[in-house]
C-alpha cells in the first residue's frame, strides 16, 4: 500500500457537483466530489487540449471540459465526449474520518495513457 498521500482539502471545502484544482507534489489535480459525495482526484490537465479541467463543471459521475466540452469519467477518468480521445490519470483518494481528503499523486489507477 503506498503511503504517499498528500492532505489537500477537506470536505466542507468541497461541495457536490464542486471540483477543486490543487498541485500535489508537483502534480496538478482537479479534485471532484460527485452528485453522490464521492469524492475523486483525475489529472487537471484535458487530454483534448492543455486546460484546467478543474476550471470544468461535474455532473453525476462525469467532469466536462470547460472549453470544448470533453467529459471524463471520475471513475476511470476514461473520455465519454470528444473532441478528447485519450484517457485523463486518476489518482487514490482517501477521506479520512476527520473530514480530511488526501491524494496519491505518485500512484495512478486508471486513465494512464500508458
Amino acid at each position: 500500500m503506498s503511503d504517499s498521500f498528500v492532505r489537500v482539502a477537506r470536505l466542507e471545502d468541497l461541495g457536490p457537483g464542486e471540483v477543486l484544482g490543487s498541485e500535489v507534489a508537483g502534480v496538478e489535480i482537479a479534485l471532484a466530489r460527485d452528485e453522490d459525495g464521492g469524492v475523486h482526484a483525475l489529472s487537471d490537465v484535458c487530454s483534448h487540449d492543455d486546460v484546467a479541467l478543474s476550471d470544468g463543471d461535474v455532473e453525476g459521475c462525469t467532469l466536462e471540459c470547460c472549453k470544448h466540452g470533453s467529459q471524463f469519467d471520475l471513475l476511470t477518468g476514461r473520455p465519454l465526449q470528444l473532441p478528447a480521445v485519450r484517457p485523463v490519470p486518476v489518482h487514490p483518494v482517501r477521506v479520512d474520518a476527520d473530514g480530511s481528503i488526501s491524494v496519491d499523486p505518485v500512484r495512478s489507477l486508471a486513465g494512464a495513457d500508458g
